[in-house]
């Protein structure tokens, strides 16, 4: 039998186990200098002027919602598809998620549905850059005015738009370091910000509300070092040293394991051209480079799950991302979304990651390409 080609697979080393062995000899594992490092050269790479780590993207999320100071019952839009979390942040925070269509070519949120459903209620938007290809941020952050925006980035870590990276635009912009994301520490995420004041309140909140965090807490005053303050009640989503260390690495190689995943979806692009049953995803333009987390084709008149059986039983194996979030039983009470619930049950992902050898893409071109349909 063949070996099982997976969807996702972290590109990792030796150079993460080192970067962890350093850790577990400095004797200092949690919150700590690691932490900070991290987040100074993420700062750096993404352009933005605050890092907060947090210990996932919901978590960020959850913070960037939780900054704003929202009231209860004020409406956050989201986009239809997604993963659950960019609608349970807002749900976490006692407002109403509002969910926005999509674009049918990208993916990304509708700036026509997102004008649409702005009201008097609304608190903020959330968009996705789904599969790692930047939303367009002009015409949505033209619509929005003053609405505060939060860019979702879980899938766009290297993803730029106008050759300014995702994540640099909105207020706040949340990213995530998953086990199958194209930056990975295992688990980890991030938030970032233009401004000081949001920056020191997401670093309480992330600590339960924690003023100082242990690492921070310096003998300046040696009868209260031990000493701290809390002046509103936080969560307990902080990363630690050694997810920061194996995010240092993984920032390094960001550049190359991203440059493999764009080189594979060409070859895709390229094989699947005569296949009137296959629709690729958009390309990258002069506008928009995407990080290509996800390489999700569309079906035409062909069966998406037959399909995904049909590979399995080859030992590959697909994905779907995602089904639309107002067909889930808790957000039922949403009207129809037509785009979202039409590309839905044509959408399948394909393998896409740095570690996929030339011969694994030829595997899965051949079984595609050879599909009976």
């Amino acid at each position: 039998m063949k070996e099982p080609i997976q969807l996702f697979r972290p590109e990792l080393g030796a150079e993460e186990l080192e970067a962890v062995r350093q850790v577990f000899e400095s004797k200092w594992l949690g919150l700590g200098p690691k932490t900070a490092e991290f987040e100074k050269a993420f700062a750096s790479y993404i352009g933005a002027g605050h890092v907060v780590g947090t210990n996932s993207c919901t978590a960020a999320l959850e913070l960037a919602v939780k900054l704003l100071d929202p009231s209860p019952g004020d409406e956050i839009l989201v986009p239809a598809i997604t993963f659950v979390s960019t609608a349970h942040v807002v749900v976490y925070n006692r407002c109403r998620p509002v969910f926005v269509d999509v674009d049918p070519a990208t993916l990304n949120i509708s700036p026509e549905d997102l004008r649409r459903k702005i009201t008097s209620k609304t608190r903020a938007i959330v968009l996705v850059h789904y599969s790692g290809r930047p939303a367009e941020m002009d015409a949505i952050l033209e619509i929005a005015g003053d609405i505060p925006v939060i860019e979702d980035c879980a899938h766009a870590t290297g993803a730029f738009y106008r050759g300014r990276h995702v994540g640099s635009f909105g207020r706040f912009g949340c990213f995530s370091f998953h086990a199958v994301k194209n930056l990975t520490m295992g688990e980890g995420g991030a938030i970032t910000m233009g401004d000081l004041e949001s920056a020191q309140r997401a670093k309480r909140l992330r600590w339960l509300g924690i003023d100082k965090g242990t690492w921070d807490r310096t003998p300046d005053n040696k009868s209260y070092w031990w000493e701290y303050n809390v002046d509103e009640i936080g969560l307990k989503c902080h990363p630690n040293d050694i997810l920061a260390a194996i995010g240092l690495v993984q920032l390094g190689k960001l550049k190359r394991m991203n440059d493999r995943r764009r080189e594979i979806v060409a070859r895709y692009r390229r094989a699947f051209a005569d296949l009137p049953w296959l629709e690729m995803p958009p390309d990258d333009d002069e506008v928009h480079r995407s990080a290509w987390h996800i390489c999700a084709i569309r079906c035409r008149g062909v069966d998406r799950d037959n399909l995904s059986v049909y590979l399995r039983e080859k030992q590959i194996f697909t994905g779907v991302h995602y089904k639309p979030i107002h067909l889930y039983r808790c957000y039922g009470w949403q009207p129809p979304l037509p785009v979202a619930e039409a590309v839905f049950p044509r959408l399948l992902s394909l393998p896409n990651h740095s570690v996929l050898t030339d011969a694994e893409v030829e595997r899965i071109i051949d079984a595609v390409v050879a599909y009976p349909c």
